[in-house]
């Protein structure tokens, strides 16, 4: 049976280096979008600028890259968990959903699964891309531990990383511990089975993704009790990047219904 409930949209002042660009203080529902491996919170500036305006976006800033670049970054999905979830719950109140691409994807599910553990106030519903299911084990591709030129290769083949990065030794040495740490927390991430989600979830599965085939997506089918929507998207592993007006369609009308009814 679905519940509909009635949310003072508030947030209290983030005070969290976790959510760089505020948490939306305006906004009536808010979209916590968490980036893929090597990426910070500006890679969802340019990307969610099509979004309406009572849908704000709060895209996540991991240590290690951007404004928190000299910190370290975290190689493991417990500690990055733990951490953000304590944010969230100590930042974002009233309806939100929660984005996560490729390593995102993991993040932001066992985020969801964190928050549950706590009790803390759960989102109204998860969006992932670019990753097939938690249950389905991904090989190793030993990434982190590739020399600069490997990684350049490997980076360029997937898409995504301006050029003008992958032609400079430079970059690529700065990038290369924060993409090790991430690269990691996808690689060694060992899922744990638990009940399914109480809430609705929505995957977009790329028909040229080698990270995860449109079935790949589709099994996370399992880890909710609530509907579950898979929408395909032309394209690689940025599709869902590359293709915003499309995800933006899904995402608005999905969270429409989230608005509280004093907004109408």
């Amino acid at each position: 049976m679905n519940v509909q409930r009635t949310r003072t949209a508030r947030v209290r002042a983030p005070g969290t280096p976790w959510l760089p660009f505020g948490a939306a203080q305006e906004a009536e529902v808010r979209l916590l979008c968490l980036p893929h491996s090597g990426a910070g919170a500006s890679a969802y500036r340019a990307w969610g600028a099509g979004l309406p305006e009572w849908l704000g976006l709060c895209p996540v800033q991991p240590p290690g890259r951007e404004t928190r670049r000299d910190e370290r970054a975290l190689d493991r999905v417990g500690p990055l968990v733990t951490e953000l979830a304590e944010a969230v719950a100590g930042s974002v109140a009233g309806p939100y959903a929660v984005l996560g691409h490729s390593t995102g994807a993991i993040v932001a599910f066992e985020l969801c699964r964190e928050l549950r553990r706590a009790g803390a106030e759960p989102p109204v519903h998860l969006f992932v891309a670019g990753r097939r299911a938690p249950q389905i084990v991904e090989e190793s591709s030993h990434l982190g531990e590739l020399t600069l030129g490997e990684l350049a290769q490997v980076l360029r083949h997937h898409g995504g990383t301006p050029d003008w990065v992958l032609d400079s030794p430079e970059m690529l040495r700065m990038l290369h511990p924060l993409l090790t740490a991430d690269f990691a927390v996808s690689e060694q991430y060992a899922y744990l089975p638990e009940a399914p989600l109480d809430l609705p979830v929505t995957a977009f599965a790329a028909t040229d993704d080698p990270r995860g085939t449109v079935d790949q997506l589709g099994a996370w089918e399992e880890q909710t009790t609530g509907a579950f929507t898979l929408h395909e998207l032309d394209g690689g592993h940025f599709a869902v990047l590359e293709r915003a007006p499309q995800v933006h369609a899904v995402v608005t009308e999905v969270l429409r219904a989230s608005r509280p009814r004093s907004a109408g």
